[in-house]
């Protein structure tokens, strides 16, 4: 079986999607009956700007782990500014979708969250006769309504009579999260059509492991209880919020952790340097491979988003991450990830943007030792039921199902 694959982040970018992508990928190689290509865009996330080693040309072919990947020109810009970024996307879009013409597949699959892959998928599926999975990682376009990238309107309306279009003419939807499916149930989508396959965890990448005692000498926050975030600093993470609580808080032992980069980035390290904040380390993106080493020194896992219903169906693939290092989340996400954390007590919830509520669950979490061991037991089962090699042969049994 021949898998064409279209997503515009792949390795070696490091952000949630192309994470998923090339793991997933990586199990379903060695079935031997299945081959993958991948067409993608020269990396350039999150800057729309092209890595080093990397040219943004019209197409080039190269090799990853046993994986064929074809990179495509795509007009590039910064994960900021919406018109620009929707030219970057409809160009990856329609480079991809003559590059999938030529390239021989049994089945496609496009992954959101920006939802012009999945227009490539559907319009070759339409050509070459050939059937294809759209895989749903974020509700696109409402979640750039919800971000205020864009008022509701005659174009939201259009993209949003696109996107049900698609849904009704993919073979599969493969949603990350049970409440995208009863979302897209409630709209009028199949229920049988519809698998959930969420996030997970690397057991391989991430272990537990002692702090690295060098890292926090070098980064001076020997005896600071850590609390990461570890990502992108984009408009749905509220980062700000973060930061104003920062500066509520008294005790000195307290210290916050940002690596990562994106479309917020600037304004939140200027406003830490405003509020004059002695609590907060600002470091550049790293790579997939030393994730772990700096979640190691971490106490706590940071990850909220932006107040909104939108939300309420998102869970952020950093608390499986965290889980799998036994670190436990504090989270200010509603809905189905607080779900979650709560199931299992892998760590606490705060009500997003609620700077009381964040500060008392953090205070709780770092004074309170018995509740924090608690936590730590629970993180080591929301990884084991959520081991991504599992999830991945869930998902390529859906793969060969609709292949078939």
């Amino acid at each position: 079986m021949k898998i064409l694959f279209i997503t515009d982040n792949f390795p070696p970018e490091v952000n949630a999607p192309a994470t998923r992508t090339y793991e997933h990928c990586m199990e379903w190689k060695k079935h031997r009956d299945v081959q993958i290509t991948i067409v993608t865009c020269a990396p350039n996330f999150p800057h729309g700007k092209v890595y080093e080693g990397y040219q943004n040309k019209l197409y080039q072919k190269e090799h990853i782990d046993g994986i064929t990947v074809i990179r495509v020109w795509s007009y590039m810009t910064s994960n900021k500014g919406f018109t620009k970024r929707v030219l970057d996307y409809m160009s990856f879009a329609f480079m991809a979708f003559f590059v999938g013409l030529t390239t021989r597949h049994d089945i496609i699959i496009a992954t959101s969250p920006q939802f012009f892959t999945t227009w490539a998928a559907w319009a070759i599926s339409k050509i070459r006769r050939t059937p294809w999975i759209f895989e749903l990682r974020d509700i696109w376009p409402a979640s750039i309504k919800t971000v205020g990238a864009m008022d509701q309107g005659f174009v939201l309306n259009q993209l949003t009579k696109i996107e049900m279009g698609l849904y009704k003419d993919a073979n599969k939807v493969i949603a990350v999260t049970d409440a995208f499916k009863t979302e897209l149930v409630e709209r009028g989508i199949e229920a049988e059509k519809i698998a959930v396959v969420t996030n997970g965890s690397n057991l391989d990448l991430f272990v537990p492991k002692e702090k690295d005692g060098t890292l926090l000498r070098q980064l001076q926050l020997e005896g600071k209880f850590i609390v990461g975030y570890i990502g992108t600093h984009g408009l749905a993470h509220k980062l700000d919020f973060i930061i104003q609580a920062a500066a509520a808080i008294n005790d000195a032992r307290i210290h916050f952790l940002f690596i990562g980069d994106g479309a917020e980035k600037e304004k939140i390290v200027r406003l830490a340097k405003e509020l004059s904040l002695k609590n907060t380390t600002f470091l550049d993106p790293i790579g997939k491979e030393l994730v772990p080493q700096y979640l190691s020194i971490v106490d706590l896992s940071l990850a909220p988003l932006k107040k909104s219903d939108t939300f309420k169906s998102v869970i952020p693939s950093k608390i499986f991450e965290a889980s799998a290092m036994r670190k436990p989340t504090l989270l200010g996400v509603e809905g189905e990830a607080q779900k979650i954390v709560e199931a299992y007590g892998a760590g606490l919830c705060f009500e997003p943007e609620n700077e009381t509520d964040f500060i008392a669950k953090l205070s709780r979490l770092k004074n309170d030792e018995a509740l924090y061991r608690q936590c730590i037991s629970g993180c080591e089962k929301l990884a084991h039921d959520f081991d991504r090699k599992s999830l991945a042969s869930k998902m390529l049994e859906s793969i060969i199902h609709v292949a078939t």
